[in-house]
């Protein structure tokens, strides 16, 4: 019965506790047995390699738990604005949203955005106010800060009344108080009391509805296409229309085919799953309000329609499509061009990678792909989203190379126009003046300064995307690694002017071989180097980065000459500061426009777009 199903989102900014919450629903409503590795683990529904590494929710994930009579679908959200393309296609399938705030921080950047997203849908809040065991937990000013945001965000009055909860999810602890149970009981019956069922269609004669909202694949299934039944029921066997409305994809000529804009084919249903705990199981059929994973309509895609024709012999109709926010950054990726080519990887050629990205389109919603020369200009919602993707290729076997990152502009009222986000960084009152000269060479606009409770102060500034390449980096390093930052898009204006990131010059090897400790030692006075001794380069490869302004080129080869006064033996002799070594992150960040990243499986090796230095230093001049 549809009264007894709760669709709901957990969304929060990032490392406020959404996923450690799921982790505790899971345990306690019994979900798995007492003997099950589950029960020992943390962050169970964070399945990629990534999100481990990383201590981020990357994708979104659907989970189910039963609590006494009721059955509550889970959607576990990412909290990163550069993920925000899956939070805002789950959205849509929840009838309500568990909002995650953490008691010493407060609403942060991308939790002003994910609940502007659910306030849109209309989706009903409940707030968590989550850690208030930290001994810097200010819960009252907390709670002024959330009633001032849903104040800014609300499009009613309705939306002002939201119950408020305490947890300490790590603990699996929660409240109606601050003096909380022993136990997440409260959340459940917040849950069940406040949220309201599904939003359904009660005009089944007209035929089923879904709005696909996630797809997944198996060796055994293939596809499957996931989201919440609004009307209806879907049965097994049963032949459907997918609807597909072509304004998702604007390349697609598919949208003057017809004239209400829409492309049908036929499919027929294979099997129909509903979420039980972290798997799936079989039913024969599904009602409306439920959230189900269906295969056998390899067709579908993300925002199209699976319907059936009513009794009424009513055409199958359209749910409205989901309104994504633009990419603000791109960036090139095609394959290696270096002469160290096709030793590494797997997959090395164009037609490889551009399967991988069509395969990629799929499921990640928020990207947009065109080819651009031999590769492809992909772009997406940041720095985060897009080395993401590229961190994936490289570990599935492929070998590209990609370029710096690029604002993707947008034209308004015949103006070109570039993205801004509002940026948000916490550092202690040491490094204020490192921040602030930081920002200030990148023309950002200071909003408000102030000092935290914990003692740090905190910075808001409107700053250009294009300035914000490469900015964490930079303020890593002038913080010791302390700064904590974040951002969201906050509209468009007028390009002003190209910002040039500044940097000093690269260190460039002259010509190919093998790197020695006698030449790296010589170099290590030029500068920092990122390479140790005994690996190939080439020349044009960056091996370092100089103390100049100016590019300089290097021999890094040079061995020492044998004399009966100098032996190999000698060699010993020689003390190498440690190579710095650079993430895939940090490397992207460091291009500038002449220069590439070499991405294999095995390594990351930057390098000019122009090997030979006669022919960049000519380009150069021209």
């Amino acid at each position: 019965m549809v009264d007894k199903i709760r669709n709901i989102a957990i969304i929060a900014h990032v490392d406020h506790g959404k996923t450690t919450l799921v982790d505790g629903l899971l345990k306690q409503s019994n979900t798995f047995r007492d003997n099950q590795a589950e029960m020992s683990q943390t962050l169970i529904m964070d399945s990629m390699d990534q999100e481990h590494e990383r201590g981020i929710t990357i994708t979104a994930k659907q989970t189910s738990v039963f609590y006494k009579d009721y059955k509550i679908n889970i959607i576990d959200t990412p909290g990163h604005a550069d993920f925000s393309g899956e939070v805002e296609r789950t959205l849509n399938m929840a009838d309500g949203v568990l909002l995650i705030v953490d008691a010493q921080e407060g609403p942060m950047p991308q939790t002003k955005f994910v609940l502007q997203k659910a306030l849109n849908l209309k989706l009903k809040p409940v707030v968590i106010i989550n850690k208030i065991d930290k001994p810097a937990a200010r819960i009252d000013e907390v709670e002024s800060e959330i009633a001032d945001l849903f104040l800014e965000l609300a499009s009613d009055e309705s939306q002002l009344n939201y119950p408020i909860y305490y947890a300490i999810a790590r603990d699996g602890k929660a409240g109606k108080t601050t003096d909380l149970d022993d136990d997440l009981h409260a959340i459940f019956d917040a849950i069940i009391d406040e949220i309201p069922a599904p939003k359904i269609d009660e005009a089944s004669d007209k035929g089923a509805q879904l709005l696909v909202a996630a797809l997944a694949a198996d060796n055994y299934l293939g596809k499957y296409a996931i989201g919440k039944i609004f009307r209806g029921k879907l049965k097994h066997g049963e032949t459907v229309t997918v609807l597909h409305t072509p304004a998702l994809d604007e390349s697609s000529e598919a949208a003057t085919q017809s004239d209400d804009r829409l492309v049908r084919s036929q499919a027929k249903i294979d099997k129909i799953f509903v979420y039980k705990g972290l798997g799936r199981e079989e039913v024969q059929e599904a009602s409306a309000g439920d959230i189900v994973a269906i295969s056998g309509i390899t067709q579908a895609n993300i925002g199209d329609t699976i319907a059936t024709s009513g009794t009424d012999g009513r055409t199958p109709e359209a749910l409205p499509v989901i309104e994504l926010e633009p990419p603000t950054l791109s960036i090139y990726i095609g394959p290696n061009t270096s002469p160290l080519k096709g030793q590494e990887g797997e997959f090395t050629t164009s037609r490889q990678i551009a399967e991988r990205l069509e395969r990629e389109l799929e499921t990640n919603i928020a990207l947009k792909i065109v080819p651009d020369g031999l590769g492809y200009k992909v772009s997406g919602r940041g720095e985060l989203h897009l080395s993401v993707l590229i961190e994936t290729m490289r570990r599935e076997g492929y070998e590209l190379e990609t370029g710096r990152p690029e604002v993707v502009y947008k034209e308004i009222d015949h103006q070109k126009c570039e993205p801004i986000e509002e940026l948000t960084i916490e550092v202690s009152p040491e490094f204020v003046g490192a921040v602030s000269q930081e920002l200030g060479i990148r023309k950002a606009e200071l909003k408000s300064q102030e000092l935290t409770s914990s003692g740090s102060t905190r910075f808001v500034y409107e700053i250009t995307t294009a300035a914000l390449i490469g900015l964490r980096n930079n303020l890593l390093t002038a913080t010791k690694g302390t700064a904590i930052m974040s951002s969201l898009p906050n509209g468009y204006k007028p390009v002003e002017g190209k910002y040039k990131p500044e940097r000093n010059g690269a260190l460039i090897a002259f010509e190919a071989g093998t790197s020695t400790a006698y030449a790296l030692d010589a170099a290590q006075a030029r500068g920092i180097l990122f390479i140790p001794p005994g690996v190939p380069v080439y020349q044009g490869m960056i091996v370092g980065l100089s103390n100049k302004k100016d590019d300089l080129d290097i021999n890094i080869c040079k061995e020492k000459q044998l004399t009966n006064m100098r032996t190999h033996a000698s060699d010993g002799a020689i003390q190498l500061t440690p190579h710095t070594q650079y993430s895939l992150e940090q490397c992207i960040d460091f291009l500038l426009d002449d220069e590439l990243l070499e991405v294999t499986p095995k390594s990351l090796r930057l390098r000019k777009r122009q090997l030979d230095p006669v022919k960049r230093k000519r380009e150069a001049r021209a």
